[in-house]
């Protein structure tokens, strides 16, 4: 991730700098240092350089230790993706909204232009977003209003209507959505929890609607699940990234204590 370039020896970086050592496209590094900057974890310098926000340095380093859930991740969705021929998406929960930090697209022939890496997206939308607003108090009192914008006939508006579904999702423990906010797109997603029981990512599988009708959207559920629930590999990835910040000296051993940790797992 572009967040990983930066430190206390190298404070400043330009997009060129960044396109260079990245490897990405300069168009992809623009949008995605956008994305940043509307999260509230980049700043932009007098020159148009780019600095990490304070606020990144005083949490000891944790919002880069969250993106690590997408090398962690990312062997998962290769296999969701390869599985259903679907495109598999990982986001996390930012202020201004869902932000999309990787996707992995699958062989069938429905891709979802919508929703890109360093896409923003609203929380009452989407089975990504929902399914951490449903797990989040602290979401749901921000985001949970009256004049909730309507991406499609069957996206949730209303606070009654979208708090029990929200309550469904909870119970359940994962969402389905169904073209609510791109029309006749569907998808399944399930929550990651961090150590502390705080949602820090959410994990989907999106495609044709008819693709997620009944059974097949069950598997696709439990596809997403299972490797949260149950892989201790996908554990141990993930705490071996933040063990490794911490050996650097980069986090404050007592801010890693509540940083994230994938899956269900005590």
């Amino acid at each position: 991730m572009l967040l990983e370039h930066f430190g206390a020896d190298r404070p400043v970086w330009t997009l060129n700098e960044l396109t260079e050592a990245s490897g990405m496209n300069k168009t992809t590094v623009h949008r995605l240092m956008a994305t940043l900057i509307h999260a509230g974890w980049v700043d932009r310098t007098g020159d148009g350089a780019y600095r990490v926000a304070m606020p990144v340095f005083e949490v000891g380093s944790a919002a880069l230790i969250k993106l690590d859930i997408r090398s962690a991740a990312r062997p998962f969705m290769v296999q969701l993706a390869e599985r259903f021929g679907d495109t598999a998406y990982l986001m996390v929960p930012a202020d201004q909204g869902a932000v999309c930090i990787d996707r992995v697209e699958g062989s069938n022939p429905l891709i979802v232009a919508g929703i890109n890496i360093g896409s923003v997206m609203p929380y009452h939308a989407a089975a990504g977003p929902i399914v951490m607003l449903a797990n989040s108090e602290e979401l749901r009192a921000q985001w949970v209003r009256a004049g909730l914008t309507s991406f499609t006939e069957r996206t949730l508006t209303d606070v009654e209507g979208l708090t029990s579904h929200l309550a469904s999702v909870r119970e359940a423990g994962y969402s389905v959505s169904d073209s609510d906010y791109l029309a006749g797109v569907a998808a399944v997603a399930a929550p990651i929890f961090g150590r502390a029981g705080v949602v820090v990512a959410s994990i989907s599988v999106g495609g044709r609607v008819e693709a997620f009708r009944g059974r097949r959207s069950t598997k696709r559920w439990m596809a997403c699940s299972m490797p949260l629930l149950a892989s201790p590999e996908l554990c141990r990835r993930y705490r071996s990234a933040a063990d490794e910040t911490v050996g650097r000296g980069d986090v404050n051993p007592q801010s890693v204590t509540n940083s994230p940790r994938i899956g269900l797992l005590s």
